[in-house]
């Protein structure tokens, strides 16, 4: 599994895959939640409430694989 994240450019993808993935996520569970919350079932409004919060904590994860990401594929500065 370590494996996986040992390359910065799949470790980069996955981060967009994720930020893209938890912006669709927050804005369909905020729609639903807020603007559709008269049609839904409870378990649907429960799970459009869900989806407000795996969405910011997506983004979140997204953004810091994308920054760590960033951060290896920096060229080292060389010390004399």
């Amino acid at each position: 599994m370590y494996g996986f994240f040992e390359d910065p450019y799949r470790v980069l993808k996955l981060s967009y895959v994720l930020l893209i993935g938890g912006l669709s996520a927050l804005v369909i569970g905020a729609v639903l939640a807020y603007g559709y919350d008269a049609y839904l079932s409870l378990p649907s409004l429960v799970m459009a409430h869900a989806l407000t919060i795996l969405g910011p904590t997506a983004i979140k994860l997204g953004y810091v694989m994308r920054l760590l990401s960033f951060n290896r594929l920096r060229p080292n500065p060389v010390t004399t």
